[in-house]
């Protein structure tokens, strides 16, 4: 019996899925350290996080398919709000909310992937750019749903009856975060994810191949614009409170550097990438009194331009492929000793 239980220990260890259930895990327990680290840290990791799960969608699209979008921030504002508009406006439950935002961020995203099929590269990042442009103003001018200049407040999550607190839509964000783990890893090794890293490296192999650009397209923006969907009613829960203007070009650059600086073909890149532009900046940056007077609110951004020209120069494959060397010439190095003492 206890040689089974172990064998069985050691199949579940080895599965693909019980490191990113250990993270889920691990940081489940974070809250239970907020009188030592500080409820502003907890904060910031659970915006962090937040972020992260828009990362994941935004690597799926950029690192994957090979598709560039300045647009991120505007969706993940999209789902801020329709969670707002779903549970306020319309007094619809948690879980119909958030399937009004999904119908939203697929019909938003098959948009896009339409663009997409027609211009590509620097011309897509521009008119990416120009749509979330036209929705921050849109954001503005329908201040029912968003609370206009003003933004709007949210009074929180109700389950059941019962108003959740940030503890409990903590555990919400690592329930999510994990299973866009999940989807991404599963995704990424699938046909799907095999296809449109074929469309990157080459359209016209891939189409000689019988793959079809349009799904594949279509596919990648969809999944992308569900993940900052998600991550908006997350964002919402949570904080609370979102302002149109706040979701413009500088949260999608900060997204988009998150995932070049991390590695975007990496889950724990991307993750290591979203922890060090955004995790820096809201658990580190904004507590140095120095960092805190306005001359310098926008050192972070400095901070991320500088990482972000250092790895393209000298990491390509993000800070995950720089760890990834250092631990291949580690092994080596043990291989060569253990053969020189076998000689």
């Amino acid at each position: 019996m206890k040689d089974k239980l172990l064998k069985k220990f050691h199949e579940l260890r080895k599965h693909p899925f019980s490191v990113f259930i250990l993270f889920g895990f691990v940081s489940l327990l974070i809250p239970l350290f907020a009188p030592v680290i500080g409820v502003t840290i907890v904060d910031a990791l659970a915006k962090t996080l937040i972020y992260y799960v828009v990362a994941l969608g935004f690597s799926l699209l950029i690192g994957y398919a090979g598709l560039a979008s300045l647009g991120t921030a505007a969706f993940v504002g999209i789902g801020t709000f329709s969670l707002y508009t779903g549970m306020q406006v319309f007094n619809l439950p948690f879980i119909v909310s958030i399937a009004l935002a999904i119908a939203i961020a697929i019909v938003v995203g098959s948009i896009f992937g339409f663009v997409s099929l027609r211009i590509e590269g620097m011309y897509l990042a521009i008119v990416t750019l120009g749509l979330s442009e036209i929705a921050v103003e849109l954001f503005k001018n329908f201040p029912r749903f968003t609370g206009g200049v003003s933004g709007q407040t949210f009074v929180g999550i109700s389950l059941f009856g019962l108003r959740l607190s940030n503890t409990a839509v903590w555990i919400l964000i690592i329930a999510f975060v994990v299973l866009a783990m999940i989807l991404t890893y599963n995704l990424i090794n699938s046909p799907t994810g095999r296809a449109m890293l074929a469309i990157k490296n080459s359209e016209s192999a891939a189409q000689a191949m019988g793959i079809s650009v349009i799904k594949y397209r279509l596919t990648a923006f969809v999944v992308s614009t569900v993940y900052a969907v998600i991550g908006g009613v997350l964002y919402m829960s949570y904080v609370k409170f979102s302002i149109g203007t706040h979701w413009s070009l500088a949260i999608s650059l900060n997204i988009l550097a998150a995932v070049v600086v991390g590695g975007s073909k990496s889950i724990w890149g991307v993750l290591i990438g979203t922890f060090i532009i955004f995790g820096l900046d809201l658990a580190v940056f904004k507590s140095i009194p120095f960092l805190m007077q306005s001359q310098y609110a926008n050192v972070s951004f400095i901070i991320s331009g500088i990482l972000i020209i250092v790895v393209m120069m000298y990491f390509p494959n993000g800070i995950i492929g720089l760890i990834n060397k250092l631990i291949y010439k580690i092994k080596a190095k043990r291989l060569a000793k253990n053969s020189k003492v076998e000689v």
